[in-house]
């Protein structure tokens, strides 16, 4: 039976997406502490906290410049408390869409069809992360992954347009173009992929509340008030529109639009969901640009810092598309204008060498 078929006799709107009542704290915390998986990210967490200080022995070996000079311990200590930002910002986005009700686990037909596409993804996606590097070799550019060199950390290596235009065409036609192609051929809606909203009012005040908080705090000391007017305006243009095409729209198709809705169809639970949101997240960065496996410690430690870094984040997008059914919210609030325009229109001024 195809999609589409099954899609008529099963609703995906409506009472159908109502979730059961979440019931007491003591209830619903007690039933997120028992969940198996919460409980392996839980204990990943502090595996992975316990194992720096064995991997790193005083030094951070990657290259980031913008944090050299920052402490051993200040660093190590922004690893570790990640994922507890990424809860307090969950905490903030759970109030912003108090007595919304959506489950986007019913937009996926049945538990067969999400566990065979969910195999089927991620087996893709590892193929594309690893054949971005041979790509980026091949074109005489550094490896393509899901951030292009120099983002979020600060360019120490030269980096060139045309790199700029690889990175942005090969992530957007394998992670956004084709993924969102194939399922839309196999008959799924924009409203099962999650590229519609269905409460548009909310969904622009979380956009506009988890941006603000994120602002808040990264526009403070931020180099980019270091740039001129025209720096500003063509750097920062090209800044968002690259990121846009070169991880935003991939990470929004291939992870909060046709990810995410089949863990939770597989779990049935929310905080399950967000953990594996958070450990696919990581894994996607897992070739990020200053990341070293020239040695087992070195390895390992580019594993700890790559689960650590990312996991938050890639939680905070699995919890946004969730609450609001919508994975436009979480590229407009969390990925598009902040961190990427605001963090990385600096290294684009220095490539495109903006004057």
């Amino acid at each position: 039976m195809s999609v589409s078929a099954i899609n008529r006799k099963s609703p995906t709107t409506g009472p159908s997406e109502v979730p059961p009542t979440i019931g007491k704290p003591q209830e619903w915390l007690g039933r997120i502490v028992r969940d198996r998986i919460v409980q392996i990210g839980i204990a990943a967490w502090i595996v992975f906290a316990a194992a720096i200080p064995f991997l790193a022995r005083g030094i951070v070996p990657f290259d980031q410049p913008d944090l050299a000079h920052q402490s051993y311990s200040l660093r190590v200590w922004g690893e570790i408390l990640g994922p507890v930002y990424a809860l307090i910002l969950i905490g903030v986005i759970f109030a912003l869409t108090h007595g919304r009700a959506v489950d986007i686990g019913s937009r996926v037909p049945d538990r067969i069809a999400a566990r065979r596409e969910t195999v089927a993804v991620l087996v893709y996606g590892a193929v594309v992360l690893i054949a971005g590097q041979f790509v980026g070799q091949s074109l005489g550019v550094h490896g393509l992954g899901l951030h292009l060199s120099g983002s979020m950390f600060g360019l120490s290596e030269q980096v060139t347009p045309r790199e700029v235009y690889a990175w942005s065409i090969y992530n957007f036609i394998f992670y956004a173009l084709i993924p969102y192609a194939v399922f839309r051929g196999r008959g799924y809606s924009d409203q099962q992929l999650c590229l519609r909203s269905s409460d548009l009012r909310n969904d622009i005040l979380v956009i506009v509340g988890v941006l603000g908080i994120g602002l808040s705090g990264d526009l403070r000391g931020n180099p980019i008030w270091r740039l001129n007017g025209h720096q500003f305006a063509v750097g920062g243009t090209i800044a968002f529109v690259a990121s846009l095409f070169g991880t935003g729209l991939p990470i929004m198709i291939f992870l909060t639009s046709i990810l995410i809705p089949r863990y939770k169809k597989l779990t049935g639970s929310t905080a399950a969901t967000v953990v594996l949101g958070g450990f696919t997240y990581a894994a996607l960065h897992l070739s990020e640009y200053w990341t070293r496996y020239d040695t087992p410690a070195h390895g390992a430690l580019s594993f700890v810092f790559i689960m650590l870094l990312f996991g938050g984040p890639g939680m905070v997008k699995s919890y946004l598309t969730q609450r609001t059914g919508n994975a436009w919210v979480h590229l407009w609030g969390y990925h598009a204008i902040w961190p990427h325009v605001t963090d990385d229109t600096g290294i684009f001024v220095r490539i495109f060498q903006i004057r």
